[in-house]
């Protein structure tokens, strides 16, 4: 087993790997082959997490040419330099098959990498394995038509969360330090909180969605999923920027970004913060499945204050009002796939309904089903335009809110309840179209969130808290996010076996 000054690879962070690289005690050689033992420990054997869809049979090789780079020149090539990453099987690669979670796709290979993947191997990251999701990404939970169902490492008889399912399952497992998901609705935030990370959904277009899959084009995102706040800064740094093939990364240059987010970072970063807590976020407290999440938060609200915020609480009037009227998935996913698989002439399929008709799709995805029986164009629906300008108003409306009451971000659970069971989930008291998960407000506003680890509900099921903050903000959520941490860092390992 690999320990780094006497932390373990699988809990080690970026920075304790790059110094140990600098240091030659360690290669990044063998952290990939650290990586690539965890895998093997936990992936299909012992816990059998079923995260991970595809190694990277380069993975090895690639690590060494980093090796021979550094040893030349004596400095690391890219601020992620031999850094092992793993990454949701719908971001599109040339060297490797990507699926979307769909067995229709299992051997389909892109012709240009996502960008978010040209910029990890700019940046000196290993790519070494991508991981599972729901078949394209509809869903909650970690089912998938290509590789089965996916297992929490906290309690494997519960689900990890989705659509990010193996990437969450993955990172809190220790594959590797960091990973990326994407979130449309919830998708990197959703596992985030069931595995104890923390996920960063950033306003749409900060960071470039050009080579992956959409659901909602306009509301999708790509974002980080790691065990510490600094790790995932660290990696949002090296992902964020303009992109000519994303015309919806001019949302990067009108945030007028920081130099690097983590400058952000600040271990006192709560004192003299005002803090909304979104009181109307909460789960009732009579519910057997919030009532544990509402118990955590109640922690975390003090730790906050110990840190030196002043919370105060709000509500937004109709919110699940505002939610319903603003959803699109039903409206405008079927043609933004479409328009995506038109746009890729190798593609073994072409719309979401020759998906949907071949019945090769996982039975309990009943949002896929949905999006096929939607508009082919959304602008047939006369349900669409009043959906989409309801999206402007909902957005105003949260931000009149935090200004009313003068606060710098707000504060709810990320998840209302606590990761479902299996069975519950199997038997359909938890669906994708009524899972009480909060991460809908954040999506539904374009407004940046990120999930971070708040404690433990009794079992160990872990439960994120999840900081909103205003379009282009996400200095401050890396502030708030940070900060918190270090009151009273939450995250813990899963105690998974250690490779032999």
């Amino acid at each position: 087993m690999l320990e780094i000054d006497g932390v373990p690879f699988e809990e080690a962070g970026i920075a304790r790997l790059q110094a140990a690289l600098l240091r030659g005690e360690v290669t990044a050689e063998r952290l990939v082959e650290a990586s690539l033992a965890r895998i093997e420990a936990c992936d299909q054997q012992g816990p059998t997490l079923n995260a991970v869809v595809t190694l990277n049979p380069r993975a090895s090789d690639l690590a060494r040419e980093l090796d021979q780079r550094l040893a030349r020149g004596g400095a690391l090539s890219g601020p992620l330099h031999g850094i092992p990453v793993v990454v949701k099987d719908c971001l599109e690669t040339t060297d490797l098959p990507t699926s979307f979670g769909s067995s229709v796709f299992a051997d389909y290979l892109a012709e240009r990498d996502a960008t978010v993947i040209r910029k990890l191997w700019e940046a000196g990251a290993v790519l070494v394995a991508k991981t599972t999701l729901p078949d394209w990404a509809t869903s909650w939970f970690g089912y998938s038509s290509r590789s089965g169902e996916t297992r929490n490492p906290y309690d494997l008889a519960r689900d990890p969360g989705g659509s990010s399912s193996g990437t969450g399952a993955a990172v809190a497992a220790g594959y590797a330090p960091v990973g990326l998901g994407t979130d449309c609705g919830g998708s990197v935030r959703v596992p985030a909180s069931f595995c104890n990370l923390v996920g960063i959904r950033s306003t749409p277009g900060v960071i470039s969605r050009a080579g992956c899959n959409p659901l909602v084009g306009a509301q999708d995102t790509i974002g980080p999923m790691a065990r510490s706040v600094s790790d995932a800064g660290r990696v949002f740094d090296v992902l964020a920027g303009f992109d000519a093939e994303d015309s919806l990364t001019s949302a990067w240059s009108i945030a007028k970004p920081p130099r690097s987010y983590l400058d952000a970072l600040n271990a006192n970063g709560l004192a003299h913060k005002k803090i909304g807590v979104l009181r109307n976020a909460f789960g009732s407290s009579s519910d057997p499945h919030a009532a544990p999440v509402n118990a955590v938060m109640a922690r975390a609200l003090h730790e906050l204050q110990a840190g030196g915020a002043t919370l105060i609480d709000v509500e937004l009037p109709d919110l699940g009002g505002w939610l319903e009227r603003t959803s699109l998935y039903l409206l405008r996913s079927r043609y933004d796939i479409d328009a995506f698989l038109a746009a890729r002439p190798q593609a073994p399929a072409r719309t979401v309904e020759e998906i949907v008709s071949s019945g090769r799709y996982h039975p309990m995805l009943d949002l896929l089903e949905g999006i096929a029986r939607g508009p082919v164009h959304p602008q047939h629906d006369p349900a669409y335009y009043p959906a989409w300008v309801a999206r402007e108003e909902f957005m105003r409306a949260v931000v009149n809110l935090m200004d009313v009451h003068g606060v710098d971000v707000m504060v709810y659970p990320t998840v209302q309840v606590v990761p479902p069971t299996r069975k519950d989930c199997d038997s359909g008291v938890w669906s994708t179209l009524n899972f009480p998960t909060n991460t809908l407000i954040a999506s539904q506003t374009w407004m940046p969130a990120m999930s971070v680890p708040a404690g433990a509900a009794p079992g160990g099921l872990p439960v994120g808290m999840e900081i909103l903050a205003r379009p282009g903000d996400e200095p401050g959520l890396f502030q708030v996010g940070y900060a918190f941490e270090q009151v009273r860092g939450h995250r813990f390992s899963p105690g998974l076996p250690a490779p032999a």
